[in-house]
């Protein structure tokens, strides 16, 4: 390998997949916010992730069914109060 590419600031992070609530520790240099106590009783900067191989489709073979549909007008609906009532009506 190339001498000083390489990050030298390699630490234990937990990687934890928010869909499926899976967590896996190993090194990383990604900048975390949020921290979690691991197995061992230590505490370990956590990176949340929306989707892994535990949860992606490919890996599980399982395919997951998203509502888009009811997602767009449950957004609509909770933000017509903020829209003017011309806006609302002409996005119909």
């Amino acid at each position: 390998m190339k001498k000083g590419i390489h990050p030298e600031n390699y630490r234990f992070v937990i990687f934890k997949d928010m869909s499926s609530g899976d967590a896996f520790l190993t090194r990383s240099t990604a900048n975390a916010k949020d921290t979690i106590t691991w197995e061992d009783g230590k505490e370990y900067p956590l990176i949340k992730l929306e989707i892994s191989s535990s949860s992606h489709p490919f890996y599980t073979g399982k395919q997951q069914f998203v509502d888009t549909a009811g997602r767009i007008d449950k957004f609509k609906s909770r933000y017509a109060k903020h829209l003017p009532a011309n806006n609302s009506e002409e996005q119909k």
